[in-house]
């Protein structure tokens, strides 16, 4: 019995290590191609032919090469900075300087020498309170120089603001209107030519001009705009004192007349309404209910009260020497 034991257990210890050594071999290849996807082990190089990760959608390279900038030391490096911006910049200055005439003249040579106009000037003298506003056109990539090169020719800055409008998608906007009217311009003149009425011409024709004349507001919108973002507009203003400045800079601005007057309009509007709403709710009740009181007492006192006997007009008897 013991002997056909051990005869039954030698080709069971057998199988076993069959097993084992199959599923060992079996895990060191998994392994050995797992290692070759992402790299080797710790310490070794990883494996050269293993995919690169792509960068992530929307991630904008530094050269547009589609790989991101490298800094020398493996790191990575910010993109740079978007040159391609459409800005309208626009701002103001108030300037006071120790002589009026010398700083305007030295003021205008700056500008024209960063390859700026002027566009507008105002000046007024009343003695020590002569001041002068004038508005230059500046280009937008000398901006910060023209201003640095204004501000230089002050005694005291008095105030300065400047603001940055970034106008790229209204002009993207623009233009692609302006693409689909003249378009739809080139199918009208090609409907045109093959009209054979003179009805359809005519309706052509109008059609046309209408499209034509939004061409035209459109490529003036367009226009203007380019030109806001080439030419920046700086209204300086230039004075001997801080307060002639400040009044200066202030001006006379009509639209808050306007809105004065409006104001005021609107609050006498609301005074006499309010009036009418009072005399038609408190004081027209009150007045009839008063009416109303006066005419009864009258009654009452007609009808209570007796009446004094009236005494008759002609003589009488006994007086006047009647019998």
């Amino acid at each position: 019995m013991g002997a056909i034991e051990r005869r039954g257990v030698a080709p069971r210890l057998i199988l076993l290590l069959v097993v084992g050594a199959l599923v060992a071999a079996c895990a060191g290849g998994a392994t050995s191609q797992i290692l070759s996807t992402v790299g080797g082990p710790v310490g070794e190089e990883p494996y050269r032919g293993a995919p690169t990760a792509a960068p992530a959608p929307g991630f904008e390279d530094g050269d547009g090469s589609g790989t991101l900038p490298d800094d020398g030391s493996g790191g990575y490096v910010p993109s740079t900075p978007r040159d391609d911006l459409q800005i309208v910049y626009t701002g103001s200055l108030q300037l006071v300087v120790d002589d009026l005439q010398p700083a305007l003249a030295r003021a205008k040579a700056a500008v024209l020498a960063v390859g700026g106009y002027i566009g507008a000037s105002e000046e007024s003298n009343d003695g020590d309170r002569s001041v002068a506003t004038i508005t230059y056109r500046i280009p937008a990539t000398r901006w910060e120089d023209a201003i640095a090169d204004l501000r230089g020719l002050a005694s005291k800055v008095v105030a300065e603001q400047t603001q940055a409008t970034e106008v790229g998608g209204q002009i993207v906007d623009l233009e692609a209107r302006l693409r689909n009217l003249r378009a739809s311009e080139a199918s009208l003149q090609e409907i045109a030519k093959s009209a054979g009425k003179i009805s359809d011409l005519l309706e052509v024709e109008a059609q046309l001009t209408q499209i034509r004349g939004q061409i035209e507001q459109l490529d003036g919108q367009l226009a203007r705009l380019q030109d806001q973002v080439a030419y920046g507009t700086l209204v300086t203003t230039f004075g001997l004192q801080i307060v002639a400045v400040q009044e200066q800079a202030q001006g006379w601005d009509p639209a808050k007349d306007v809105d004065g007057a409006t104001a005021t309009l609107i609050g006498a509007g609301q005074t006499l309404v309010s009036a009418a709403i009072w005399i038609g709710i408190v004081w027209l009740p009150v007045i009839l209910v008063l009416v109303v009181l006066v005419l009864v007492g009258r009654w009452l006192y007609r009808r209570l009260v007796p009446r004094a006997p009236r005494r008759p007009n002609g003589p009488i008897p006994g007086w006047g020497g009647e019998a």
